[in-house]
C-alpha cells in the first residue's frame, strides 16, 4: 500500500512498511524511512508506486489549468477528490486525484486551503486582483531586464531622468529603477554613482555637488514663491551721523556700517550701526517663518542662497545714498588712548554715505599706507580713526600677537566657468576694523541683555569647544566674557531673535522671548545643525573649485605644510589633501607633492611626496 501525506507544507509519497493505526512506518521512493502520522495521510492507493505516481501526478497539475478548475470549482469548500472527480467525470485514479492535489497547492490565487486537503475558490474579486499583480510583476521584471540591458551597455534609460535624484542622492531600493542599477552594477562591477556618470546622467559635477545639497536641505527649491511685504517701520528719529559700509564687491546683504565724528570734548564718537529687519519682520508672520525654517544664507563660490527675499533684504540693507533704519551702538571713544568711555544705543534712521568695496578700498587703506600717510581718499580721517581703536580694542582682548605669522582668507571668482582664487590676509586693516567692532558690538550687547535680564543666544568656546546657550558664557578664542551674535540680522536668524531682544530693551519694552522659550530653545538646536551643514557645504564646494583651478591652470606639482602624519595644506588655496606616501615630518615642514589624479565627483585628489623642501627653497 502506498500513501500521498502532507509534511512541512508539501506533499511526498511512500510505501508503507507498517501500519500502526495513528501513525505509519513509510519508505520514500529514494529508501529514506520516516514515521508519519496517521492524520497526515491525504490518499492511500496500491498502484502503481509512489515514484511512478508522483511523476504522473507532476505532468497532471502542469496540464491543468487552475482557472477552468476554479470556473468549474464553484464558491464552497471542497475536498480535492470531489474536484478530481468533476473534473475527469469519474472516479480518479490515484494520479489524477494526485494531480489535481498537486495543481490546487501550487495555485494558492485561485484556492485558499482550508485544512487536510480541503480549499475553496478565491472570490472574484481578490483572483483578478492576484492575477493582475502577477502580470504587473511580470511586466516589471522584463522592464526591469531591458533597462539592465541599457545600463550594462551605459545608456541611460529614458525612465530613468525623472528619477535622478532619488537615483543619486536618497535611493529607494523597492524601486524598479534602484533594483535594475543594483544589478547592472553587480554587472559591470561599478558603483551606482560610477555607472550612472558613464551612462550620462551627471552632465555637471558642480551642479551633481549643489543639488546633493539642495535636494537634503532645500527639497522645494530655492525660490520665495508669493510672499507678504516686510512691514514699514515707524518713524524714527533721525541720526547727525555720516555712515559708510565696508564690504566684498559682491555683497548685497549690507548688516552693517560704522560713523566717526568729533565731540565737543575732543573724543571720538564712533557708531556701529546694524541693519534693523526686526523693525519690519513680525513675530510669527510669513517672513519670519521663512528666516526661521532657513536660518541662514548659504555661501558657495560665485553664489549664495539668501535667508531672506530681495524685497526683504532690499528693504533693510543698508545702502547707499539712503536713509535707512538701523539698531545704533554709540561709542565715546577716549582721543588719547582710545578706550571705551561711554556706550549708548539707539533705535534711528541713519544716513548711510557709501558702500566701500574691498577691491578699491584696500589699494587706499592698508598698512603701508598707514605707515607712510598716503593720498587723501574719502573717510581716511575715520578709517585710520577706526583702526587704531580696533587696535586697542584687540589689545584690550588679549589677542594681539605680533609674532604670530598672518593667516590668509581665500576669495573666489567664478567668470564663465573659470574660476579665479584671491588670497587676502586676515588681520589687514581691513578686516581689522571690522572684526573688532563686530566682537565688540556683540560682546557689549551680549552683556547687556544679561545684566537687563533679557534672554539672548550666545555663542561661548571652552577648550576649543565653541556651542551656543541661552546663557551667557566665555569665549575663550575671542577673549571676551561674552557673546551673542547680533550684528548680521540680514543673514542669520540667530541675530535677528537677539536684535528683537535688544529692540525691547533699547525701548523698555517686555522681551518679545522669555528666558524658557521654547522658540529659543528650538531655535538654537536647529540654527547649529543647519549652521555645520551650510558650512560644510561650503568648504566641500571650495574645494571642488580649487581642484577645478588645478586642472584649469595644468597644475602638476604644489608645494604646501604638513599639518599631521599626512596631511598637507597646499599653498595659494584653502586645499588639504591626504600623500600616502609622506614620510614620517614634523607639523610644519614645508615639502613638494606631485599631483597624480584629480577626481572631481569623489571630490578627491591624489598626491605623490616628492621631497621636502629647505628652508631656502621654502622662502
Amino acid at each position: 500500500m502506498n500513501i500521498i501525506y502532507e509534511e512541512e507544507g508539501g506533499f511526498k509519497v511512500g510505501a508503507i512498511l507498517t501500519d500502526n493505526d495513528t501513525s505509519l512506518q513509510v519508505e520514500a521512493p529514494h529508501g529514506k524511512r520516516s514515521k508519519v502520522k496517521a492524520s497526515a495521510v491525504l490518499l492511500r492507493y496500491r498502484e502503481p508506486s509512489a515514484a511512478v505516481l508522483l511523476e504522473e501526478a507532476q505532468r497532471i497539475a502542469e496540464e491543468t489549468d487552475p482557472t477552468f478548475l476554479w470556473e468549474v470549482a464553484g464558491a464552497n469548500e471542497f475536498n480535492f477528490t470531489d474536484l478530481a472527480r468533476e473534473y475527469f467525470g469519474h472516479d480518479p485514479l490515484p494520479a489524477e486525484a494526485a494531480g489535481i492535489l498537486l495543481r490546487l497547492h501550487s495555485a494558492p490565487m485561485h484556492f485558499y486551503k482550508k485544512g487536510k486537503g480541503r480549499y475553496k475558490p478565491a472570490p472574484e474579486d481578490a483572483l483578478k486582483a492576484a492575477l493582475a499583480s502577477v502580470e504587473r510583476k511580470q511586466q516589471q521584471a522584463l522592464q526591469q531586464a531591458a533597462y539592465v540591458e541599457q545600463l550594462t551597455q551605459f545608456t541611460l534609460p529614458e525612465a530613468f531622468r525623472p528619477h535622478l535624484p532619488m537615483l543619486l542622492y536618497k535611493p529607494d531600493k523597492n524601486t524598479l529603477e534602484c533594483k535594475a542599477l543594483e544589478q547592472a552594477c553587480h554587472a559591470t562591477g561599478l558603483t551606482p554613482l560610477r555607472l550612472l556618470e558613464k551612462c550620462g546622467a551627471i552632465p555637471s559635477h558642480h551642479d551633481y555637488h549643489l543639488d546633493a545639497f539642495l535636494f537634503e536641505h532645500f527639497p522645494k527649491g530655492t525660490g520665495f514663491g508669493e510672499i507678504d511685504a516686510a512691514a514699514d517701520p515707524e518713524e524714527l528719529p533721525l541720526s547727525t551721523a555720516k555712515a559708510f559700509s565696508i564690504d566684498d564687491a559682491t555683497t548685497t546683504e549690507i548688516d552693517d556700517a560704522f560713523s566717526v565724528s568729533l565731540m565737543p570734548n575732543g573724543n571720538w564718537r564712533v557708531g556701529i550701526h546694524i541693519a534693523v529687519p526686526a523693525l519690519g519682520i513680525q513675530l510669527g508672520s510669513q517672513l519670519d517663518e521663512i528666516g526661521a525654517t532657513r536660518l541662514s544664507t548659504v555661501y558657495l563660490p560665485g553664489d549664495k542662497i539668501t535667508m531672506l527675499p530681495d524685497s526683504a533684504v532690499e528693504r533693510f540693507t543698508l545702502c547707499a545714498e539712503k536713509v535707512c533704519p538701523a539698531l545704533s551702538m554709540y561709542l565715546e571713544v577716549e582721543s588719547a588712548d582710545h578706550s571705551v568711555v561711554s556706550t549708548e544705543t539707539r533705535v534711528e534712521r541713519v544716513h548711510i554715505a557709501a558702500n566701500l568695496r574691498h577691491c578699491s578700498l584696500e589699494l587706499l587703506f592698508n598698512e603701508n599706507t598707514l605707515a607712510r600717510g598716503g593720498a587723501d581718499y574719502p573717510f581716511k580721517q575715520e578709517l585710520e580713526t577706526l583702526w587704531r581703536f580696533a587696535d586697542k580694542l584687540e589689545l584690550s582682548r588679549g589677542k594681539q600677537d605680533l609674532s604670530r605669522a598672518p593667516q590668509v582668507d581665500y576669495s573666489f571668482v567664478i567668470d564663465n566657468d573659470r574660476v579665479k582664487i584671491v588670497p587676502r590676509l586676515r588681520g589687514n586693516p581691513i578686516d581689522k576694523v571690522v572684526s573688532e567692532l563686530m566682537i565688540h558690538v556683540n560682546s557689549q550687547w551680549g552683556k547687556w541683555l544679561a545684566e537687563k535680564g533679557y534672554a539672548g543666544i550666545y555663542r561661548s568656546q571652552n577648550n576649543g569647544k565653541v556651542r551656543m546657550s541661552t546663557v551667557p558664557g566665555k569665549h575663550q578664542g575671542l577673549g571676551v566674557d561674552q557673546y551673542a551674535w547680533s550684528s548680521s540680522p540680514l543673514r542669520r536668524y540667530v541675530d535677528l531673535i537677539n536684535q528683537r531682544q535688544l529692540i525691547a530693551l533699547a525701548r523698555g519694552e517686555p522681551a518679545p522671548y522669555a528666558a524658557n522659550s521654547e522658540v529659543l530653545f528650538g531655535v538654537l538646536r536647529d540654527f547649529e545643525l543647519a549652521y555645520e551643514a551650510y558650512n560644510d557645504f561650503q568648504r566641500s564646494m571650495e574645494r571642488y573649485w580649487c581642484m577645478r583651478y588645478l586642472q584649469q591652470e595644468g597644475i602638476e606639482e604644489m608645494v604646501g605644510t604638513v599639518l599631521k602624519e599626512n596631511l598637507v595644506r597646499m599653498d595659494a588655496m584653502p586645499l588639504v589633501v591626504r600623500v600616502p606616501s609622506i614620510p614620517e615630518l614634523l607639523p610644519g615642514t614645508r615639502v613638494q607633492v606631485t599631483i597624480a589624479k584629480i577626481d572631481l565627483l569623489e571630490l578627491a585628489i591624489e598626491c605623490q611626496f616628492k621631497h621636502r623642501l629647505d628652508e631656502d627653497e621654502a622662502a
